[in-house]
């Protein structure tokens, strides 16, 4: 089975800020659907949080495990395909799918961006479609909702917190039962969590300038549908890395600790 660990990520009780009683590395699965969109800086973000990454690329043919025995999280990343895909048509997602759905019954810690968000929705009972206003693309803000603030991932973050779009499908009906964390006036479901560590993110955090303008030219129909050329949209993209940082990598601190705390589970 291929296999890609990239770095050693520190000991469960370095991870939680202590403690006496070692049991070893918190592990978390990365699946990567495309090579456009790699872990870049929320894997460096997971990894200086403590976590070990098990990436697997499946545009470099690299198989994913058939369960999630032994993984502490799973991180599921975005790409081109559509949810709405067949398995003709995207037969690498079949994999993914089946995982999503061992992560939802077992409540794993679960982080699942664009792509990753709209598969878990579909396999959450939800629904997903082309997007009735069109691609969302370049750096904008979502909104937090109410249910956000008790949120032990998501309470810290600003009311208003700067994220980088690009999608052009949609989540048009979150699955029964999730809670709604994050949205705006474009598409509503922004970001949710199913049980209670279970979380998805319909825009980027991961990001680099380099992929933005990776995404931005091999794609004009997306940038078609902003205001802005080409140029202007990847330039204030650029500028709002920042800004993503300061906001975005103590939460994938938060998420990171919940995956040590599944490390740490009683067996």
């Amino acid at each position: 089975m291929a296999r890609s660990m990239h770095g050693r990520g520190r000991s469960v009780t370095s991870v939680l800020g202590g403690g006496t009683n070692l049991v070893g590395v918190a592990r978390l699965l990365v699946v990567v659907p495309s090579e456009t969109d790699p872990p870049a800086r929320l894997g460096e973000w997971l990894r200086a949080a403590g976590l070990e990454l098990d990436e697997r690329h499946l545009g470099l043919g690299e198989e994913l495990p058939a369960t999630l025995d032994g993984i502490d999280g799973l991180l599921v990343l975005g790409g081109p395909q559509s949810s709405m895909d067949d398995d003709a048509t995207s037969p690498e997602l079949v994999g993914v799918r089946l995982l999503l759905r061992q992560a939802l019954d077992a409540d794993l810690p679960t982080l699942a961006i664009c792509l990753g968000a709209q598969l878990l929705a579909r396999v959450g009972g939800g629904r997903t479609r082309v997007g009735v206003d069109g691609p969302e693309v370049g750096a904008t803000l979502v909104a937090k909702r109410d249910a956000a603030d008790k949120d032990p991932v998501f309470g810290p973050l600003p009311l208003s917190p700067d994220v980088l779009q690009w999608h052009h499908d949609e989540i048009s009906e979150l699955p029964t039962g999730a809670t709604l964390l994050a949205s705006n006036p474009h598409y509503p479901h922004q970001a949710y969590r199913i049980g209670a560590h279970v979380y998805a993110l319909q825009f980027h955090i991961e990001t680099t300038p380099e992929m933005v303008r990776a995404w931005a030219e091999s794609d004009p129909v997306g940038v078609g549908a902003s205001p802005l050329d080409i140029e202007t949209l990847c330039a204030r993209a650029a500028a709002a890395h920042d800004d993503l940082t300061e906001i975005w990598q103590p939460f994938a601190g938060r998420f990171a600790h919940l995956v040590g705390l599944r490390a740490g589970s009683p067996a």
